[in-house]
């Protein structure tokens, strides 16, 4: 199965980037220490495939990790960021795009009535919790084992994405005295989370969870616990933080939150509402969001906050998406069949292994680690990108087609003969 591979100039820019980058990456999970061997470096991409400097090309499911869900280089998201650049790419100052870019965040979701952009996820995360803090007058929160909420100090314990991919409990370099205000509790334990209300529920600002975990693998939501955790909250004064950096706009138009019917006081985005450009944003009701500065007493700032540049893709992309909404089930119906093809083809070789899959988003989990090495490699080899590692999540876009599953699905099936 495998294909002729012509990797010099991939080569030699990994080793050059191994001199002047800390691991030859930018962040973490790119060095593919979970997988072994070297990582592709990635030159350009069209649709939903990415080449490498060495002409290869490969069918992505990784996306910028979930940002360009319209795939790579969508002509109408490139075309409005050329134009914009043209005119500036920032000035430090309130302008057109971003107010129009809110304004359609909030029409698509209207329990955000208003909004601050940021550049990061890990930024609107930082910037949610300081403000629950604020409004709350309250230190502790709690988050959920294994779930990544970006690389906060107080968020990296017990953290999923990158951290479990390493397997590191925690980050050196973390003070002690950081986490004492973090409590972490396993997800879907209602028991654990009433005895941590009934010892702590006057100190508790806020609760940080992700509707639907993409940082360990995809973890399947619990719609029930969700409801608990609004009902708790209410009950002791806690302010509910969904963290959709990953699910905002990748279910349907809008966010996971509206998906389940459950209204949580703040929500935090990023990745999709970027265009595949540098994001995030927070938003929850006028009197929780007016509590930040100038209005408030809670300060946060970003030079490139709502940069004009990454406002235009952002809003090039949401318009594509609200003239598309029933487009995705397809993509839901794609991961579905892509998943069902796998595990079929796995029980039938008596391997073990596991598909966690939601809507457009699914992660492949084999029960010896060594299995997922060989398969992801194999995959790789044969043109199909795969997040590089069993802890991160893999999206199907608008631009992927049946023929781009089927191919992938014939090589998983080849890939998977090799480990029997």
């Amino acid at each position: 199965m495998r294909r002729v591979v012509d990797n010099k100039k991939s080569t030699k820019i990994i080793k050059a980037a191994k001199c002047v980058l800390v691991g030859g990456v930018n962040s973490p999970v790119r060095s593919f220490s979970y997988v072994g061997g070297d990582p592709i470096p990635i030159y350009s991409g069209r649709g939903s495939r990415i080449c490498d400097y060495d002409h290869n090309w490969y069918i992505d499911y990784v996306l910028s990790y979930g940002a360009l869900i319209l795939g790579h280089t969508r002509p109408e998201v490139m075309q409005s960021i050329k134009q914009t650049a043209d005119l500036g790419v920032g000035f430090g100052a309130t302008h057109k795009l971003e107010v129009e870019l809110a304004e359609r965040i909030k029409a698509a979701i209207p329990l955000l009535k208003k909004i601050r952009f940021v550049s990061s996820g890990t930024e609107a995360v930082m910037g949610a919790v300081r403000l629950a803090r604020g409004v709350t007058g309250r230190s502790k929160i709690i988050k959920f084992e294994r779930s990544y909420h970006g690389h906060a100090d107080y968020l990296l314990k017990k953290a999923g994405s990158g951290l479990a991919t390493m397997e590191l409990p925690l980050s050196k370099g973390v003070p002690k005295s950081l986490l004492q205000d973090t409590i972490i509790a396993r997800y879907g334990d209602r028991n654990e989370i009433d005895k941590i209300f009934a010892k702590f529920g006057p100190d508790i600002a806020a609760i940080l969870v992700e509707p639907v975990g993409g940082n360990d693998g995809v973890v399947l939501p619990d719609k029930n616990f969700l409801k608990i955790l609004r009902r708790i909250t209410k009950r002791y004064g806690t302010l509910l933080i969904f963290d959709e950096v990953i699910t905002g706009f990748r279910f349907h138009f809008g966010s996971a939150a509206a998906y389940f019917g459950i209204r949580p006081d703040i929500i935090c985005l990023g990745k999709i509402i970027g265009g595949g450009l540098p994001i995030g944003a927070y938003g929850g009701s006028k009197r929780v969001m007016d509590q930040l500065a100038p209005l408030g007493g809670v300060y946060q700032a970003s030079t490139f906050a709502g940069n004009p540049v990454v406002m235009s893709a952002g809003l090039s992309t949401l318009k594509v998406l609200a003239s598309s909404r029933r487009d995705y089930r397809r993509l839901d119906r794609l991961a579905l069949y892509l998943s069902r093809a796998v595990l079929e083809e796995a029980r039938k070789q008596r391997i073990d292994l596991s598909i966690r899959q939601f809507k457009g988003i699914f992660s492949i989990h084999f029960k010896k680690k060594s299995h997922f090495k060989v398969f992801y490699r194999e995959l790789l080899n044969a043109g199909v990108y795969l997040a590089p590692s069993e802890h991160e999540s893999n999206f199907i876009s608008f631009a992927h087609t049946k023929k781009d599953i089927d191919k992938t699905i014939g090589i998983a099936k080849k890939a998977l003969c090799l480990l029997k």
